[in-house]
């Protein structure tokens, strides 16, 4: 049984919390970073800041981007900037309910706690007291939390199941595990979440993850450091299944990152035969192969590859059981989890995507053996990412044939597409996933 660390009892008052929630919504309006990856250097750099607090700072702050056009919406109607302060504001009376003598006693100036209001914001208070967060007024995009651009794709997506999957996707995602059965058997890591008061249940169709129902400080997991389990989104380690990787096998993951899928695959394998991570950015691979040795895993080659079409790919053409394809894509899917992805554009937007995972794709197949398997993945919800690229990728290469998830993995839950994995938050409580299994023709027996 691992050891697990006590809970670090320090704690600031509820004053001292919202400060810190400002500074966080200053910080990550000011960089053009992930809110996930400013949250945690700004946890990192603060130590004084108790396990007790950063939990509530890190929902409170995440609720706060739950609700941001909505939030949005209520100031401009009663003509106020949209400013962090102003926005936290909104949300205690809308969201917490507080009136406007809880918040004015909260906002005292004291020590810790954030600058006393001023007459404006006093009188914002008043306008906005016995107010919902949602408004008949609305238009429905602000309602859902919807961006524009991705109203109609979604609305076509879903149909009748529309407003449900949107709602699902403003919903808190929990924190899923991966144990690495390398290491640790999932009821021993089970049993050690749970003696730390944690809510851990072993997940529903992934058969080493395990669901906890909160967001404990990471600093107390200490099987996370020794590589006992990982962070890993119940559909992203299905998908991962998908590959069926067996030992002795050569596997490429072509867009590894930092290695979360690589992890799990290579797992599956028992640490035999042979898997090369690769990715365009050195920096993510640096990340994986820290993760691999701490996992325990020695099978594991990384690659920086130019682009996708390296050198390398040509050189190693027809030569691997099994690849992976999981697409940089508009992450759509996560956004439950990642709720600052809807409104701030940090990567390629869907007309640099779509010809991109087109290519990525079509390279990354010249790596597959006659009879081998390919798995093209994206944590998007969105067709033009999905369904899309794999037809016209199987219209120009006949060689290859959808294997249908029911012939490949019959114990998954029930897809929303007959041949696709094709995962939502709200049918089936994961991230938005989608993966496609793809077999190439064998060579012909010989004559």
């Amino acid at each position: 049984m691992p050891h697990v660390s006590q809970p670090d009892v320090r704690s600031v008052t509820p004053a001292a919390r919202l400060q810190a929630i400002l500074d966080l919504m200053q910080e990550v309006d000011s960089v053009d970073r992930p809110a996930d990856a400013v949250i945690s250097a700004w946890f990192r750099a603060r130590r004084d800041v108790g396990a007790e607090d950063r939990g509530p700072i890190s929902e409170t702050y995440y609720a706060l981007l739950r609700a941001h056009a909505r939030l949005g919406w209520w100031l401009a109607r009663h003509g106020r900037e949209d400013t962090p302060r102003n926005r936290l504001l909104a949300f205690l009376v809308l969201d917490g309910k507080k009136t406007r003598d809880e918040v004015a006693r909260l906002f005292s100036g004291g020590m810790s706690a954030p600058a006393p209001l001023t007459d404006n914001e006093r009188a914002l208070l008043v306008k906005l007291q016995g107010g919902r967060m949602d408004s008949p007024s609305m238009p429905e995009e602000v309602r859902l939390e919807c961006p524009a651009w991705a109203l109609e794709p979604f609305r076509n997506r879903f149909g009748a199941e529309f407003e449900r999957e949107m709602a699902a996707l403003l919903t808190p995602a929990p924190l899923d595990l991966r144990v690495n059965p390398i290491k640790a058997k999932r009821e021993d890591m089970v049993q050690a979440l749970r003696e730390l008061g944690l809510p851990a249940e072993p997940s529903v169709s992934a058969p080493f993850g395990i669901r906890v129902r909160e967001r404990p400080s990471l600093s107390r997991l200490t099987m996370l450091k020794s590589g006992e389990v990982e962070i890993q989104d119940e559909g992203s380690q299905l998908v991962a299944l998908l590959m069926d990787a067996r030992p002795g096998e050569r596997v490429v993951d072509f867009c590894a990152g930092a290695g979360g899928k690589t992890l799990a695959i290579a797992a599956q394998m028992a640490n035999r035969g042979h898997v090369i991570a690769c990715d365009v950015m050195e920096g993510r691979l640096k990340r994986g192969a820290e993760r691999f040795r701490r996992a325990g895993l020695h099978n594991i080659e990384t690659r920086l590859l130019a682009s996708e079409t390296d050198r390398w790919v040509k050189r190693h053409k027809g030569t691997f059981d099994r690849v992976l394809v999981d697409a940089p894509c508009s992450g759509t899917g996560t956004w439950r989890r990642n709720p600052d992805a809807r409104w701030r554009t940090l990567g390629a937007g869907l007309e640099t995507l779509l010809p991109q995972q087109a290519r990525i794709l079509a390279s990354a197949a010249r790596l597959v053996k006659p009879g081998g398997r390919l798995v093209y993945a994206t944590c998007s919800m969105l067709p033009d990412e999905n369904e899309g690229q794999v037809a016209s990728f199987l219209a120009a290469h006949p060689d290859f044939r959808v294997l249908p998830l029911t012939e490949v993995a019959p114990q998954l839950p029930p897809s929303a597409h007959p041949d696709y994995l094709s995962l939502t938050p709200a049918r089936h409580d994961m991230d938005g996933f989608f993966a496609a299994v793809l077999q190439r023709a064998p060579l012909p027996p010989a004559a």
